[in-house]
């Protein structure tokens, strides 16, 4: 028996470090939290059971080996990890009568930060929590980090770094579904760890500090949550926190709760610590976890189901992805009967058939997720032609995985899918061409690739013989295709569905050859890369459209019909009065509808926008010019002039 014990132990062991490897070391994830969890506390108890710990442990190693070409850094005191529960009246017993904080539990990477003489010295990754990795170089570009702050003696504190969800959103879609993270928490650990810091810059990276470590020089206060107050009035963001006691706890971690939905940024559960930092210092630490600090960790609500079907959705890439389909479930107060299983590999992992017993939850509380597969009857099979168009497909690698592409480059699903890209906003802006528009056309024969658009007049009268569409909707559509033959050519550019090329490279782009589509159909990958803000990916992914033969002969075709709009006499080479000036637009705006309109102001008139302050910026525009703002202290130290929209209008507008 104890034998057996054994070596569920060691398979536990292999188990765990393989999820911890790939978690911390490849930022990639192989089994979901709740699963990790289960694993690690069966682990747990059996090592207590047993009274025998084996080497190599995941319940006595903090964190992974960090392995990057990165410099490693010792830090100062190891940064162990926190005891957890589920439950919240553990909260209760673990505050007895004493004042505690209660936190969120960001889901990014813990970074610690230095300053010494009041300036940003070094910015270390925890790593396996004894030594991490110096990315001071990213942190000096990370959206609201101080760079010099009003205190000059050294200072050290803890923080999380995180992307948003919006933010997450965006870049995946500039990435493009092959080279598209999972979740934010993989995305911010793989742009910290960049070696350039351009990537992080342009990422919108934030850090929120969770803990003071000590400021010599300052008296400071017994309190933490004080403390944290100061380090607020120094110019850091800081996580939320709430001071609670053990009669309030639990309706905090309620509320709490209740907010996890409209977060911008991940969250994996809540931190409870003493607020008294010589009552924390008395209670010492273990082995793992400092005894001061608990983790809260929601207790994810589970529901068992019968998978009843696995779908394969195409999309404008190809791409396939599985969708497992269920009979319907209660969770967190909504109906849920689909879960996106992401890819090959995790279907594989998970051993999924029809009929399989399953656990679904949602993680983090918000996106169905399969937690376990029961039965792993592993008996489902991995499609072999396109459900849409009959086209055979291919397994190929991505960034961490397998996944399932169509290789039919004439599939239905991936025609109207680039079709609505073609047509969206901030492409053609096609007004009144939804996606069921284009699929009801593609399925009757007008419209088989993008320049057919522009020939729909020719059926206009079996388009009103069509349900839904009479004559007024019909001539609604045919202005619209009209309208948008006079066009912008960056705007031309990002409705093609370059694979990585979105509207601001596709301006870039533009601009840099002078607004020549010639120039830029036949420009080389290193013409390309040479462009300041274009990388190699997006310079290969343009130069190989070119070079398509069935590309070329599509775009002649939509030459026939289109116009491109002249370039504003202002922005013309010799008459570009912002031109060699590179801004940045922060805060709110009052002359212009928001910042992106403020932007394409700048850039019509030959001006370049950017994201962060550095040595190549000329002007930063912000309203509350005398803000402590990370922007307005970076553009103070390098002595570049911060102006107000008034100041910038009366300045440029009729230069």
């Amino acid at each position: 028996m104890e034998t057996a014990k054994t070596e569920r132990m060691q398979e536990l062991i292999q188990i765990l470090s393989e999820a911890s490897r790939a978690y911390y070391q490849e930022d990639r994830e192989i089994m979901s939290n709740l699963e990790y969890d289960r694993l690690y506390d069966e682990l747990a108890a059996l090592e207590k059971e047993t009274g025998t710990t084996l080497a190599g442990s995941p319940t006595q190693k903090i964190g992974y080996t960090v392995i990057s070409n990165l410099v490693k850094i010792r830090h100062e005191a190891p940064i162990l990890s926190l005891d957890k529960t589920k439950d919240p009246a553990a909260l209760r017993a673990f505050l007895g009568d004493k004042k505690g904080l209660l936190s969120w539990k960001l889901d990014g990477l813990t970074i610690v930060l230095k300053y010494k003489d009041g300036k940003l010295s070094q910015a270390i990754t925890r790593g396996n929590g004894e030594i991490g990795e110096d990315v001071t170089h990213n942190a000096k570009v990370f959206r609201n980090v101080p760079l010099t702050i009003p205190f000059t003696g050294e200072l050290m504190l803890r923080g999380e770094g995180v992307i948003s969800y919006a933010e997450f959103n965006r870049i995946n879609e500039q990435l493009g579904e092959a080279e598209a993270y999972k979740n934010p928490r993989n995305l911010c650990s793989g742009t910290v760890r960049q070696l350039n810091s351009q990537i992080a810059a342009q990422r919108n990276v934030q850090f929120f500090a969770f803990t003071l470590v000590y400021a010599h020089g300052k008296e400071l206060s017994d309190s933490k949550q004080e403390n944290m107050l100061w380090l607020k009035s120094l110019g850091f963001s800081t996580v939320e926190e709430v001071a609670v006691t053990a009669e309030t706890v639990e309706e905090a971690v309620e509320d709490f709760r209740s907010r996890i939905a409209s977060n911008d940024v991940a969250s994996d559960g809540l931190v409870l610590t003493f607020d008294s930092i010589a009552y924390s210092n008395s209670l010492g630490r273990t082995a793992k976890f400092p005894r001061d600090s608990i983790a809260f960790k929601w207790k994810d609500e589970t529901a068992e189901t019968i998978l009843r079907q696995i779908e394969w959705g195409t999309s404008r890439t190809g791409l396939m992805n599985p969708v497992a389909i269920f009979d319907p479930v209660e969770l967190e107060g909504s109906t849920v009967s689909r879960a996106s299983v992401h890819n090959v590999s995790v279907l594989e992992e998970l051993q999924l058939g029809i009929g399989d017993k399953i656990t679904v939850y949602k993680a983090n509380m918000i996106i169905p997720q399969i937690a376990e597969n029961l039965t792993r009857s592993g008996t489902a099979k991995i499609p072999t032609h396109c459900f849409v168009c009959g086209g055979e497909t291919e397994i190929r690698a991505q960034r961490d995985a397998k996944a399932l592409y169509c290789t039919n480059p004439n599939c239905q699903a991936q025609r109207v899918r680039l079709l609505s890209h073609f047509a969206s906003r901030d492409a053609m802006n096609l007004v009144n061409f939804s996606e069921e528009t284009l699929k009801k056309f593609v399925e009757c024969g007008f419209i088989q690739d993008y320049p057919d658009i522009f020939r729909l007049k020719e059926h206009s009268a079996k388009m009103m013989e069509m349900d839904g569409f009479g004559r007024r909707s019909v001539e609604k559509l045919l202005e619209s295709v009209e309208k948008a033959r006079d066009v912008a050519l960056p705007n031309f550019l990002y409705a093609l569905g370059i694979n990585h090329v979105g509207l601001s490279n596709a301006k870039l782009i533009c601009k840099h050859f002078g607004y020549d589509l010639e120039c830029i159909r036949s420009a080389s990958e290193e013409e390309l890369t040479a462009i300041d803000g274009v990388g190699p990916v997006i310079a290969r992914s343009l130069s190989h459209y070119f070079r398509d033969g069935r590309h070329l002969e599509l775009l002649e075709d939509a030459l026939c019909y289109v116009r491109f709009l002249p370039v504003d006499t202002q922005t013309e080479t010799g008459n570009q009065p912002l031109a060699g000036f590179t801004f940045v637009v922060t805060g709110d705006v009052h002359h212009f509808a928001n910042r992106k309109e403020l932007a394409a102001f700048i850039e019509e008139r030959g001006g370049k926008v950017t994201g962060s302050v550095t040595k190549k910026t000329s002007f930063l525009i912000n309203n509350d010019v005398t803000s402590s703002s990370a922007k307005n202290q970076k553009a103070m130290e390098l002595g570049i002039p911060i102006l107000s929209e008034d100041d910038f209008l009366k300045r440029f507008e009729n230069a």
